[in-house]
């Protein structure tokens, strides 16, 4: 199995990367903060950040660092399908890089400039309890980047520090996008 795995700064587009090798090259994408808010939803939680990295970190300390990519495999086999492969976004812990590299698959750091990022973010999450200001914005991504707590804790300095390729999604024109996309991921997709 083709396996690709997507860490990034919040707002960078790791879901919208997933869904155009999903929709133009047939892999299946599964978004683990998707896999997470279903589990919120059975537990009866809100959907928060805060619940999200709850169960992430549980799930985690139970069936080991990379349970949410044993978790997307275990989704994928269940499709009756063939696709391409499976890209899964959003890696937030460096025993998802690990597992992925494990599985022969590879990792992509999505970034792009915070003001944009910031952007993005307010019109995704309009009318959601995630809205947040620039400031709170720039000083949880501090947080997510700089690792604190235990090993099952959110790390994205250390996904990005085991990823293999870069992309800087730095503008909001979709076709440049998919020409960057195109342009890194040569020979993968």
């Amino acid at each position: 199995m083709k396996l690709i795995g997507i860490g990034g700064t919040d707002g960078s587009g790791k879901d919208s990367l997933g869904q155009f090798l999903q929709d133009e090259y047939g892999w299946l994408f599964i978004s683990v903060t998707d896999l997470l808010r279903n589990e919120a939803r059975k537990r009866g939680m809100p959907l928060s950040r805060g619940t999200l990295k709850h169960i992430s970190a549980e799930w985690r300390t139970g069936s080991g660092l990379g349970v949410l990519v044993d978790k997307a495999i275990t989704e994928f086999n269940k499709q009756p399908r063939k696709h391409s492969g499976l890209v899964l976004a959003s890696l937030r812990n460096p025993g998802e890089a690990d597992r992925i590299h494990e599985l022969g698959g590879q990792v992509i750091w999505l970034d792009a400039p915070l003001k944009i990022r910031y952007q993005r973010a307010v019109k995704r999450n309009k009318g959601t309890e995630d809205q947040v200001t620039f400031k709170e914005f720039k000083a949880e991504e501090q947080a997510q980047m700089r690792h604190q707590g235990d090993e099952t804790t959110l790390n994205l300095s250390g996904v990005k520090a085991k990823a293999d390729i870069f992309i800087n999604n730095d503008s909001d024109n979709l076709e440049v996008f998919k020409w960057s996309i195109g342009k890194a991921l040569s020979g993968l997709i």
